[in-house]
């Protein structure tokens, strides 16, 4: 039976939320009555749109576990919180950062753009050491500043331990990012178990937000450490002084929003993430790892399919990629989307990324349709 908030069309399993997903049926009504209201009002109601900005920092501290409100930005994109990152450290030549070969190209090309100076981008490599983590630490030395690692691979699904990077890190006082981007929404997540000093997301994956709006945490700490890279009269500790000579940066997380925030997204993303929190991240993290098991054990019932995706016992994701072994992956991909199963093609393979509310009956309709090009 569908979930009343998700009424996707029967054409479509949607199984493709790891890229973007579908919203759910609040987060529609939330942008219409929106749009109807600054259409109808324009800004008159705009003291209760900044209290929905207030409300959606306080459910993103919800969601990361974060100490405060004032750790959170909302900014466009992760990449663009990276490139704070990036840009924002005062590095010097010499200088490494350690990160992984599986990256997405937002948690790469920032820091292999900073060869300019000096600094060394180092990939670890997760097959050549027992545990990924293994991997990466194998790569820090006395010049590491920064590890930066997504907690969830894109393409395979790997979930790295990050609570175990986190406390190494602090160990060595060396710098911990993390690309949260395929956890926040889908498990549950700890920016304070972590030791994390900068944690970065869009919420058009696993939160069912809209593209263009995104989260940046930072510890007071490490953001004192960023010099700013951009400026705007939203970033200023007194925001609504318009006549504020001489100006002073915000003191919490809001000075790496430089001008006007995205509104309606703002209100869609915190009805999108209102379900969440309704839901219980417990509740939805157990029901994507049911989901996820299920697609395994649907992949390792069919000989013709292999897993690509690392079995994880203690460290599951929603993220499942496998291939067929005689048909090729373009033309799977294709006939899966021409039959309406909504998926990615990534890491080799074919990738299915199930939420909470997917049922077991789409799983079984999708299999199907893999198992009918094999008859053809």
């Amino acid at each position: 039976m569908k979930h009343l908030e998700f009424p996707l069309t029967d054409e479509l399993i949607y199984l493709n939320h790891a890229a973007v997903a579908p919203w759910p049926k609040r987060t529609g009504d939330a942008v219409i009555k929106f749009a109807e209201q600054n259409t109808r009002y324009g800004s008159h109601f705009y003291l209760d749109w900044m209290k929905k900005e207030n409300q959606l920092r306080s459910q993103l501290q919800a969601l990361l576990n974060a100490p405060s409100a004032d750790d959170i930005a909302l900014v466009k994109n992760t990449s663009e919180a990276l490139s704070f990152v990036a840009y924002g450290l005062p590095w010097q030549a010499g200088d490494n950062i350690v990160s992984s070969n599986q990256e997405f190209p937002s948690n790469r090309l920032p820091w292999e753009s900073l060869a300019g100076q000096g600094v060394e981008f180092r990939q670890a490599d997760f097959t050549s050491a027992e545990t990924p983590e293994d991997a990466l630490f194998a790569l820090v030395d006395s010049n590491t500043r920064l590890l930066t690692i997504s907690s969830i691979q894109f393409a395979s699904g790997l979930r790295m331990d990050l609570q175990r990077i986190g406390e190494f890190c602090k160990q060595r006082d060396i710098l911990f990012c993390i690309d949260a981007i395929q956890s926040l929404g889908a498990v549950q997540f700890d920016v304070q178990a972590y030791h994390a000093d900068f944690v970065m997301a869009d919420g058009h994956k696993w939160m069912f937000g809209p593209e263009g709006l995104g989260v940046f945490y930072t510890t007071p700490e490490s953001r004192d450490k960023l010099k700013l890279t951009q400026y705007g009269w939203h970033m200023m500790k007194d925001t609504h002084n318009y006549e504020n000579k001489p100006w002073e940066i915000h003191p919490t997380a809001r000075r790496f929003e430089c001008g006007s925030p995205n509104m309606l997204s703002i209100h869609a993303l915190s009805a999108s993430l209102s379900l969440l929190l309704e839901t219980g991240m417990a509740i939805v993290e157990a029901l994507v790892f049911e989901k996820s098991d299920y697609i395994k054990a649907a992949v390792a019932k069919n000989d013709q399919l292999s897993l690509l995706s690392q079995q994880q016992n203690l460290l599951k994701s929603g993220i499942v990629t496998f291939k067929h072994q005689t048909i090729n992956n373009d033309v799977l991909y294709k006939h899966l989307q021409k039959n309406g199963v909504v998926c990615a093609l990534r890491g080799g393979g074919i990738r299915f990324s199930a939420h909470f509310y997917n049922t077991f009956e789409e799983i079984d309709r999708a299999f199907a349709i893999i198992t009918n090009i094999t008859a053809m």
